[in-house]
């Protein structure tokens, strides 16, 4: 979405190079290496950047070599549970997981990802006992989820979305302060009884550490650009995330106090990787 709104703003193409590998570490090396021009830019989830620096040994320093530009969006976390498990809303759950201590299992991207953090955080704001049960990756995780084999999952509604119509998953509650755009029916974790769980996955656009204020705040403002069109919100919502933007500094203020906050968490929940 940002390649194809930024182009006939800058009136020149902006070229999509994925990168996979090494759950985008590949990709911030990438960028952190390149010439700090503006020419090479980043778009990345926060966990590469905040979360991944305690778990893994990184060939870079993401709060340090990467300058932040432009909050594009965020996906607060959806609690779902199959749609045959046997409660209609989040108290319930929290009811019927205390009277079954240990018997209640919940799936997660893998240790250290965020929807791991986001479930254990949950967990321990409700004062339950579950097992966490580590897939590789969201995608292969749903079936199970779906089947009943694990009992719970924060996902974004991105990944939600097209199992809620037939009912194959329920979702319980939002990690976020403000119910989401694209699902209102759905309330925030406080208003369904639990307000100490709040979880966002943002989508950042970063460029190499050296780069220009005049060249960050013109690419921010551009960025800034594609969100306020609708149609580029539209797209967003329709992604399941919630518009963000703002300046390089709200944004640069954010990762930082952002990486504290996943540290903590990361040490709460005693993950520990290989």
């Amino acid at each position: 979405m940002a390649a194809s709104a930024l182009t006939p703003m800058l009136g020149q193409n902006v070229v999509v190079d994925n990168r996979p590998g090494a759950t985008g570490n590949l990709a911030m090396e990438l960028v952190a290496k390149s010439q700090p021009d503006g020419y090479t830019l980043l778009i990345i989830s926060g966990g590469n950047v905040v979360i991944a620096p305690y778990l893994y040994r990184l060939p870079l320093d993401p709060i340090n070599d990467l300058l932040p530009v432009f909050n594009m969006a965020e996906a607060p976390h959806l609690l779902v549970v199959p749609g045959s498990f046997p409660v209609k809303d989040l108290r319930e759950f929290i009811a019927y997981a205390r009277a079954n201590p240990g018997k209640i299992n919940y799936a997660s991207a893998g240790s250290g990802s965020t929807p791991h953090l986001s479930a254990d955080l949950f967990a321990r704001a409700a004062g339950l006992r579950l097992v966490h049960i580590p897939y590789k990756g969201v995608g292969p995780a749903l079936p199970d989820l779906i089947a009943g084999r694990v009992h719970l999952m924060m996902v974004t509604l991105g990944s939600a979305r097209p199992h809620l119509p037939s009912g194959a998953l329920k979702p319980l509650a939002v990690s976020s302060k403000r119910r989401l755009a694209g699902l209102p029916e759905v309330p925030t974790s406080e208003e369904a009884g639990l307000p100490g769980w709040q979880m966002t996955t943002w989508f950042g656009v970063f460029a190499p550490r050296g780069t220009g204020a005049r060249v960050v705040d013109f690419l921010s403002a551009k960025l800034q650009g594609s969100i306020d069109d609708p149609r580029g919100k539209q797209r967003l919502l329709d992604f399941g995330c919630e518009p963000v933007g703002g300046t390089p500094r709200s944004f640069a203020g954010q990762v930082r106090s952002d990486y504290q906050l996943w540290g903590q968490l990361v040490r709460e929940a005693g993950v520990k990787l290989e």
